[in-house]
């Protein structure tokens, strides 16, 4: 049978993964994030939780929040304004499109 120690620390453990999965995700989301920006990001936190023993969430409060921090600091934002204008288009000829199939009977 485990003990409290053990129970605990799991919990924390899956929270913690939990917390940096969050994280992960909603970064991506972001406009101009890629893969380099989530990796560079995703080591920065573990960095800083395995040299203090802090968790995330302790360190860097709500994955969402921080998601949009950090973000900000590492995406140039030319980038991040050309994303959010890509997605616009992408979001209006989309609209077009389902309202012509809609019509269509499609």
């Amino acid at each position: 049978m485990a003990t409290k120690d053990e129970t605990s620390d799991a919990a924390r453990e899956k929270d913690r993964e939990k917390w940096m999965a969050r994280f992960q995700v909603r970064l991506a989301m972001r406009p101009g994030v890629d893969r380099p920006v989530v990796l560079q990001a995703v080591k920065e936190v573990t960095t800083h939780c395995a040299e203090t023993g802090e968790h995330p969430r302790d360190a860097f409060g709500d994955p969402d929040a921080y998601a949009v921090e950090v973000a900000a600091r590492l995406v140039p934002r030319d980038r991040a304004d050309r994303e959010r204008r890509r997605d616009g288009r992408l979001a209006a000829l989309d609209s077009v499109l389902k309202k012509a199939r809609d019509a269509m009977g499609l």
